[in-house]
């Protein structure tokens, strides 16, 4: 098993705070100390990982919707994958962006920047919704994200697929009012 995959699996079962860099080791047959080797820190290999899932998510994200033209279509599509992303039970993605509070401050500052580089995709496309003038862009997007990063909390399999509630959301948010 690989290093990054190994911390990326561990840091998601038991976050950060709950994981050492011994249990990363045993779990790719290296001492701790011999682990260094290939890593600088715990803080680093988490940045990494961190990266590297939010930016898996980032892609799929602008694949689905590279071939879209309407900007609610657009919205959906990215709401749709994030979901999918969020409540795979497989997904290292998710259970890591929820980690975030358990981590260092100075760790915390790190994974901001890569954090608002991704919500740069909703930004862009809340901005291109037909949305009355009245609503605040930023408010609505903040809202939006809010709630795509909660469903986890109260989603169950066997009740509606991801893809649904993605389209419920987007419909309830589209009926915005002047």
């Amino acid at each position: 098993m690989d290093i990054l995959e190994a911390a990326a699996t561990l840091f998601a079962q038991r976050g950060y705070a709950a994981t050492s860099v011994r249990d990363i080791g045993e779990q790719v047959g290296l001492l701790g100390g011999s682990l260094y080797h290939h890593i600088k820190s715990k803080e680093a290999l988490f940045v990494r990982v961190h990266d590297i899932a939010l930016q898996m998510a980032e892609d799929r994200i602008a694949l689905a919707v590279s071939q879209l033209v309407d900007p609610w279509d657009r919205l959906e599509a990215a709401c749709v994958t994030m979901l999918e992303i969020q409540l795979d039970p497989a997904s290292l993605t998710m259970p890591l962006m929820n980690d975030f509070g358990t981590a260092p401050p100075e760790i915390r500052e790190r994974l901001v920047a890569k954090r608002d580089a991704f919500e740069t995709i909703f930004r862009d496309l809340v901005r291109d919704l037909p949305l009355d003038p009245s609503v605040d862009r930023g408010v609505y997007r903040l809202l939006l994200l809010t709630l795509l990063n909660n469903v986890s909390d109260w989603y169950r399999e066997g009740g509606l697929a991801p893809r649904d509630i993605a389209r419920q959301i987007v419909l309830i948010f589209r009926r915005q009012t002047a």
